[in-house]
């Protein structure tokens, strides 16, 4: 039986580069959807995001109903879920980026800026770079990844991380849900392996 793949549309992802990513990694029915619905009745759940927590905080819960399909869909013991950049970050309780913005409050946690001590150290933080897992995670294998953020994750959950000036967030999960900080369909190789192993995971 083949699975259904939501991927949440709420004006705020790369969406046609990640429905491509899910695609050749083996996913067959991708629905890109705004539809709480759909999202309910999917068999796995991927958030995006690209730009700032607060506005992507706006666009999903400007979504009727969304919020309360994600709790549902995800809850304890429910469907697996994949955040992917400001969608991982969103997982968490609350953000500082343009103000202190309440998250999701699946992960404790608070997405701070990068702030490095050494002035070499650019930000954003964007390119490639190392993901070293710090617990032993189904989804989370080592490998190089392409990052493209200023705002990190801190606190609970932490499943892997990379060093950019100092050790920085690169995913996070408790139970069925799971988020990683980088671009999985920008990381080539290393992406679609973690997408493939999303889409066989029965956590």
């Amino acid at each position: 039986m083949t699975q259904s793949v939501a991927l949440i549309d709420y004006g705020a992802g790369n969406l046609q580069s990640v429905r491509n990513a899910l695609k050749a990694a083996g996913a067959l029915d991708i629905r890109v959807t705004a539809d709480p619905d759909v999202v309910r009745a999917a068999d796995r759940i991927v958030l995006p995001g690209v730009g700032a927590f607060a506005h992507c905080r706006q666009a999903l819960w400007g979504i009727d109903g969304m919020i309360a399909a994600l709790e549902d869909a995800t809850g304890a013991g429910g469907k697996p879920f994949l955040g992917i950049c400001v969608g991982m970050q969103l997982m968490a309780e609350a953000g500082e980026e343009h103000g202190r913005h309440e998250g999701l409050g699946w992960v404790p946690g608070t997405v701070r800026l990068l702030e490095p001590t050494d002035p070499a150290i650019k930000i954003p933080h964007m390119g490639w770079n190392d993901v070293v897992p710090l617990v032993p995670h189904p989804l989370i294998d080592a490998g190089e990844a392409y990052f493209l953020h200023s705002f990190a994750f801190e606190g609970e959950g932490v499943l892997a991380s990379t060093r950019h000036g100092a050790e920085v967030t690169a995913a996070i999960g408790i139970g069925n849900r799971v988020g990683v900080q980088f671009h999985p369909e920008k990381s080539q190789r290393y992406g679609l392996a973690l997408l493939e192993r999303f889409l066989a995971w029965a956590p």
